[in-house]
Order: structure tokens, then sequence, then C-alpha cells
């Protein structure tokens, strides 16, 4: 039988592992910068696999504006091609017969408060999970009750599982937040 405190630490490391899930999908969502990040979703059809770009490919950023993608296989760059092309980013990759150039257009302000749309749901799907997880921690807390341990003592850890959830959700607004300006930012 796991203790209150096993419960709580057991919780935040859930709740940082959400935190961090946020990162990285805040990092796919297309800015008016070049980031390698764009391209993590992307799959490409390779010898009848479907495999990550990043696993074929080294993705570099030569200046703000632009991606340059050099196949480590230089026999797999017509299928990363349209594997970007599918990928529905509404990129466009150039070839020069060895590496791949993407230029990253401006976005304009209706794609921006789209962006900002996509931002808000993923804050709020990771919301949803640390609520989850508080729920789930408190029900732990509750099966803990016992001779051993006090309705007090549950009370207390409830309260400190209440105060995580709320650091965390504070955390997944403030990263929203960076993200809105980000993509709002000309």
């Amino acid at each position: 039988m796991s203790t209150t405190t096993e419960v709580l630490a057991s919780a935040e490391n859930s709740m940082k592992k959400a935190i961090a899930d946020l990162d990285k999908e805040l990092q796919t969502v297309r800015t008016g910068r070049a980031n390698p990040a764009l391209l993590d979703r992307i799959e490409v059809e390779y010898y009848g696999t479907p495999t990550p770009l990043k696993s074929l490919a080294n993705i570099s950023t030569p200046d703000g504006r632009s991606l340059l993608i050099q196949p480590y296989d230089k026999g797999s760059l017509k299928d990363i091609e349209q594997g970007i092309h599918k990928s529905g980013l509404g990129l466009t990759p150039n070839s020069d017969g060895t590496v791949l150039r993407i230029s990253i257009p401006v976005l304009t302000e209706e794609r921006r408060k789209d962006l900002t749309k996509v931002v808000k749901k993923y804050a709020e799907d990771h919301r949803v999970a640390i609520r989850n997880i508080r729920r789930h921690g408190a029900d732990e807390l509750k099966k803990l009750k016992s001779a051993q341990i006090s309705e007090d003592e549950i009370k207390r850890q409830e309260d400190a599982l209440q105060k995580l959830t709320d650091k965390y959700v504070r955390e997944i607004d403030k990263m929203c937040q960076e993200k809105e300006a980000e993509v709002m930012e000309v």
C-alpha cells in the first residue's frame, strides 16, 4: 500500500510529464519563425514504412525564415518532399537534388488567430489532464483512510494536491500566453 507522500509524488511526476508534453506540442505550432520542431510530426513513406522525418534527415535553420533538410539517404529526397506536401502544414519545399529548402512565409492575421485557437485547445487539453491527475490522486488518498492515517492528514494531503494542481495549471496558462504572444508577433 502506498503512503500519502507517494501519492503526492506520483501525482506531481505525472503533472510534470503533462507540462513537458504540452511544451513539445506547442513547439510544433507554427509561428513566423523557422523552427525544426515544425516538422516533428511529419511521417514519410520510406520503403513502404511510415518513418519520422527526423529519422531520415538532418533539419536545420540557416536563418530565421527557412529550414534546410539534408537527407541521410539522397534516394529519400522525393519521399521526404511528398511527406511534407501531405502534412497539411502548408509548406512548399524546394529541391536542388541534394537538399530541400523550405521558406517559412509570414503568417496572415487570420492564420495567426487560427493558430492561437490551436494553442488554446492544447492548453485546455492539458489542464483537463492535470485535473484528471488530481482526481486520481484524491481517489488514491481516500483509499488510504484507515486507522493509521487520520482524516485530518488525508485532508492536509488533499489540500497539498490542490495546491500542486493550481501551480501546474498556472504554468500551463503562462506557457499558453507566451506561445500566443509569439504567434501574434509580426
